[in-house]
């Protein structure tokens, strides 16, 4: 089956939650064959989320506990962006520094994850920053954060034994590793 097949049509959409973070909609929509059926939609703005990776090998992840499942994580630094439209690469740098208080000489798109493609519109452009310099932290009112700095082999490690589980941090931990190795190839 071709994937013109396969493609879903939406003829209605409605509004059931709209808030500061997403919306959520109820889409009515044409399937492949002629049928109409629901589909609840989150509607977000999308986020950018950043891998810095230190000369010597390290990379710096942030600890944060996350309401939703009652734990504290292990994260590659992220954050959603601040409007419709507004470019991940934008919003990448301001997360790394804000986060981190790192800035970066260069920034290599990773990948763009689409986190939940079933309900969800969220992307994620994850990005490499390497030539990484240390300024100040200055994280959002709400937001505690606390910094671990490793090697990137033991993040990996910690990937490999479930210990991240957060979808964005395994994707860009992995890629990392990859694009610097083929870096070092090259070189």
């Amino acid at each position: 089956m071709d994937d013109m097949n396969l493609r879903e049509i939406p003829f209605e959409k409605e509004t059931i939650f709209d808030g500061r973070i997403l919306r959520v909609e109820k889409w009515q929509v044409t399937c492949p064959n002629g049928q109409s059926a629901p589909r609840e939609i989150v509607v977000h703005k999308g986020a950018a989320a950043v891998v810095p990776v230190y000369e010597d090998g390290t990379t710096l992840l942030v600890r944060q506990h996350r309401v939703s499942v009652d734990r504290v994580t292990l994260e590659i630094p992220a954050g959603k962006l601040d409007s419709w439209g507004e470019d991940p690469y934008d919003c990448a740098v301001r997360e790394l520094e804000e986060e981190t208080g790192l800035r970066a000489e260069s920034f290599t798109l990773l990948t763009s994850v689409l986190t939940t493609p079933g309900f969800c519109t969220e992307k994620i452009a994850i990005y490499l920053a390497q030539g990484l310099t240390q300024g100040e932290t200055h994280p959002d009112e709400d937001e505690f954060l606390g910094l671990v700095r490793m090697p990137l082999d033991e993040a990996i490690d910690l990937v490999m034994r479930g210990e991240i589980r957060d979808g964005k941090t395994i994707c860009g931990l992995l890629m990392a590793k990859e694009v610097i190795a083929r870096q070092k190839e090259q070189a």
